[in-house]
């Protein structure tokens, strides 16, 4: 794995903090960089229609909290139709 210090300008950085901001549970600053790398390479294969899928298409998010309910399992129509 290697590792990479970027730096962003102000707009792009707080444009950045708002999206994370607003994501419940919040998504790691790694983790929306990686997803957003991986995003614009598979468009760009796309466009130069030399797409290959992605080798890992599920990376589950493990919470640091709990929903704070302990029925989603069964309820789960029910807790995302209260979302909306």
């Amino acid at each position: 794995m290697r590792r990479a210090t970027i730096t962003l300008p102000s707009d792009l950085e707080s444009e950045v903090d708002d999206y994370l901001a607003s994501r419940e549970p919040r998504p790691s600053l790694t983790a929306l960089v990686q997803t957003a790398l991986r995003r614009y390479l598979g468009e760009r294969r796309l466009s130069e229609r030399e797409y290959v899928p992605p080798t890992r298409t599920f990376e589950p998010y493990i919470a640091d909290r709990g929903s704070g309910y302990d029925d989603v399992s069964e309820e789960h129509d029910r807790h995302l139709a209260e979302r909306e």
